[in-house]
């Protein structure tokens, strides 16, 4: 009797939207490593962060073979995929290949690593992956064959309950790869005002990064020095040290009332 061998099932996400190169890139390098669906937004849809809609229907439109545009953010993709487009889970999520950087507390703003939480949360294996590049002519070849070898790894060797991989790929990478802890904040928030026909005040928002504020082992310093940067984030963000603590507030606060 011939025994099937099972084809691992990959989905593969942004929040570039689907027809971003970076996707394109990622999806390309997985062929042959399993069956690849993909469920993105339709357009771009970055800094939604793990952000969902709940005031309008969330369209769904086939794009091709395995593949399809959502009319939401990351993580409605997601849960659209998750719960009604696959009756079996997969058993990865990639999430990118990202144009820009997710490091420090980008991590909070970005759908890239918010889609791949979202996997999580559901007890499927993740990683977020990112290169810390904004232009449009970037090379995706390495970081796609990394994904690729990390997608092998990962589904070889599985992955903590609950963790997540957030994976960022220099502009100039020198072969490197190092586990990072999630860096402070170094950036600097910049606000550009400019006023409209009609007088009305709006901003543009950027960033500025201060590279002398760099701690050794966070992720910004392995990318800033041509390494990979791979930071494990976990979902539960109960601060251990604090409930410990600070539980004999408890009895303080207990029966007070307005």
């Amino acid at each position: 009797m011939t025994i099937e061998k099972h084809m691992p099932h990959i989905l593969v996400t942004n929040d570039d939207g689907i027809n971003a190169p970076g996707l394109r890139a990622l999806v390309a390098a997985l062929e042959g490593l399993g069956t690849v669906s993909v469920v993105a937004p339709m357009e771009e849809r970055s800094g939604n962060a793990q952000s969902i809609t709940l005031k309008r229907p969330i369209g769904v439109q086939p794009a091709a073979e395995r593949e399809w545009a959502i009319d939401g953010t990351p993580t409605d993709a997601m849960i659209i995929a998750l719960n009604k487009l696959f009756p079996d889970p997969p058993d990865l999520v990639l999430s990118g290949i990202n144009s820009g950087g997710n490091m420090g507390e980008n991590v909070y703003y970005s759908g890239t690593v918010g889609a791949a939480m979202e996997a999580v949360i559901h007890h499927i294996p993740a990683a977020a992956i990112s290169v810390a590049h904004k232009g449009k002519d970037f090379n995706y070849a390495d970081a796609a064959r990394f994904a690729r070898n990390l997608a092998e790894l990962m589904l070889k060797e599985g992955m903590p309950r609950g963790v997540l991989l957030n994976v960022n790929v220099p502009n100039q990478w020198t072969g490197g790869v190092r586990f990072t802890h999630q860096s402070r904040k170094i950036t600097r928030n910049v606000l550009k005002e400019d006023i409209d026909p009609r007088g009305r005040v709006h901003y543009w928002l950027h960033e500025q990064i201060q590279k002398d504020e760099v701690e050794p082992e966070t992720d910004y310093a392995a990318v800033f020095s041509g390494a990979i940067s791979i930071t494990p984030l976990e979902l539960d963000r109960t601060h251990e040290t604090s409930l410990n603590h600070l539980s004999h507030w408890a009895k303080l606060l207990e029966g007070i009332r307005s």
